[in-house]
């Protein structure tokens, strides 16, 4: 287990370092504490074009012990309207599901974690998933539904935390 731990500390210090030396257009990310490389905060500026642009959206990135091998759990700490996002600020894509087979028959195995996966991709994969939200298995019911249905009152409530998130600046 030591030599699994100092294996992703490593690789979650090079990753780190990869992205303070070549930042990426979307988002910055750091650690919590300074101390604890397998915790990470993350801000996604919400992409052009989308509902979400404008906005400032917080996140912890928490790593198992065992990364890469298993996926992080991503959790807005920032108020989050969206199918994909429980109503406790979690994250619900495929990446980020354990490896394997889908016990529910709803993802290929291909569309869950793999090793090969870095902070980089989680994080514009989150972001692809504000630009396109999949309705088709929600994390958030009610955001669902009123995605499909009441796109209008959907669309006011993104606003409104849009602006909150400036506001928190």
């Amino acid at each position: 287990m030591a030599a699994t731990t100092s294996q992703a500390s490593l690789l979650l210090q090079k990753q780190l370092r990869d992205l303070a030396k070549h930042p990426v257009d979307g988002f910055s990310a750091g650690l919590v504490d300074d101390s604890n490389v397998f915790e990470w905060q993350v801000t996604i500026i919400g992409p052009p074009d989308t509902l979400y642009d404008g906005g400032y959206f917080n996140a912890i990135m928490s790593f198992p012990q065992n990364y890469p091998n298993s996926p992080p759990s991503v959790r807005f700490t920032s108020e989050m309207w969206h199918p994909n996002v429980y109503p406790d600020g979690r994250v619900c894509i495929s990446i980020l599901h354990p490896p394997g087979e889908d016990p529910n028959g709803y993802e290929l195995a291909s569309e869950r974690w793999t090793p090969v996966h870095t902070v980089e991709s989680i994080v514009l994969s989150i972001i692809s998933m504000l630009s396109s939200p999949n309705d088709e298995s929600p994390a958030n019911i009610e955001a669902a539904k009123e995605w499909r249905e009441k796109r209008d009152d959907f669309k006011k409530k993104v606003r409104r935390i849009v602006r909150k998130s400036q506001e928190m600046l």
